[in-house]
């Protein structure tokens, strides 16, 4: 089963590393979505919506939102923020029940980028 929150942070950046538009400093609002997934535990939940958003809110959003992002993450391109996040909240959703599943950074609307554990070894080197 699959339970997923959502969440907003407003930030800036620029790529340093990248010939365009967006070298340039900038800023967005993301879209964050957490997935975990797992199997409802004697409460009948995967994971109580509270605990997820105060540890987004204490691990993530409390670093990110209206933050420059480049102070925090290297080249924060939407790939690597993922990772980022992947990596500050990985251990901390670990459960007997449950465990993250995939995060997904929307920078627009209609832009986003997901990563899930399966994607790790093709991103040691980020």
């Amino acid at each position: 089963m699959l339970l997923y929150k959502e969440f907003t942070f407003d930030a800036a950046h620029r790529l340093e590393q990248y010939h365009g538009k967006c070298e340039t400093l900038h800023g967005h609002t993301y879209r964050l979505r957490v997935t975990v997934k797992g199997k409802p535990d004697e409460e009948g939940m995967v994971m109580d919506f509270l605990e997820l958003k105060k540890l987004v809110n204490e691990n993530i959003l409390s670093q990110l939102d209206h933050a420059y992002l480049n102070d925090v993450i290297p080249q924060p391109t939407a790939e690597r923020i993922a990772l980022w996040i992947w990596k500050e909240l990985d251990k901390r959703l670990l459960r007997p029940n449950c465990s993250l599943y995939a995060v997904q950074v929307w920078e627009t609307a209609t832009s986003s980028v997901i990563i899930q554990r399966e994607d790790l070894d093709l991103l040691s080197n980020i």
